[in-house]
């Protein structure tokens, strides 16, 4: 399998997998890293090259003066960052895959720059976690304050608590990976950043999407529920789908790979014309 890795991305662990025309970019969300992309990348680089790196809030990331919390108390900053990414090499119509946070991140940087996108697919994704009049983001705004006390008293525990209610039980080999990611982020990155993407509100930027999009909804995800997918489809203003995958969980990429990879396959083989909203 060919490997190439560029330079001026390096701060980012970026890395280009595989073979193809087409390229792949996945992007994952709050307290991740490449790695828990590791189960379906293999698969993906058979027919595609995959781009895979490490946001800059990561604990993967070695230079901790990357993550600013006041340039990044937005996504529009970590868009930026995707587009520059992108630039650097050189793709273009390009299906980005991004998981939780980065859905939205996908969302603005196809809006500023939507030669670089060819199809968006969210996995888990929302505009906005809190509750609001006509809706169901899935959260109060109690329970968020309540997150954002647990990170500042006890990050630690707080992980530990989290983890398995974000991943299926069930798997406890990916509760325990989740959780070791989380734990790599510095406390001082995980509150302003949880910050930014629990109190977040991307539900404008939807109809300015039009780049088409797959939406990838696990069936219980206490982050993000079916309500969200549904919402997310109606305002999108490009051609959407809504693909629901049946499991429990915040992430299918570790506890229901197979499923996402069938989802992925049947996407990514549809013609334009095949492509309803």
């Amino acid at each position: 399998m060919l490997v190439i890795e560029k330079g001026l991305s390096a701060a980012m662990n970026a890395r280009m997998i595989g073979f193809g025309s087409e390229a792949i970019v996945l992007a994952h969300g709050f307290g991740g890293d490449q790695s828990l992309w590791d189960k379906i990348t293999p698969h993906l680089a058979r027919s595609y090259r995959v781009l895979v790196f490490d946001w800059n809030f990561s604990g993967a990331v070695k230079d901790p003066s990357l993550y600013d919390s006041t340039k990044y108390s937005s996504y529009d900053a970590f868009a930026d960052d995707l587009i520059a990414l992108l630039d650097e090499f050189k793709l273009r119509a390009s299906v980005f895959v991004g998981h939780s946070m980065s859905g939205m991140i996908g969302c603005i940087a196809s809006v500023k720059r939507p030669e670089l996108f060819k199809r968006l697919i969210f996995i888990a994704a929302s505009p906005r976690y809190l509750n609001a009049d006509n809706y169901e983001g899935g959260f109060e705004r109690s329970e968020i304050e309540q997150i954002f006390a647990n990170i500042e008293s006890d990050f630690d525990k707080w992980a530990s608590n989290f983890a398995p209610l974000a991943v299926d039980v069930n798997d406890p080999l990916s509760v325990e990976k989740v959780e070791k990611c989380i734990r790599r982020m510095r406390p001082e990155v995980a509150l302003p950043l949880a910050k930014t993407v629990f109190c977040c509100d991307h539900r404008d930027i939807l109809d300015k999407v039009t780049t088409p999009c797959t939406i990838v909804q696990p069936t219980n995800d206490i982050v993000a529920p079916i309500s969200v997918a549904e919402y997310m489809q109606k305002k999108i203003k490009g051609k959407t789908t809504v693909e629901i995958i049946d499991m429990d969980g915040h992430f299918p990429q570790l506890t229901a790979h197979l499923q996402l990879l069938s989802v992925l396959d049947s996407v990514l083989v549809l013609s334009p014309d095949h492509q309803e909203k």
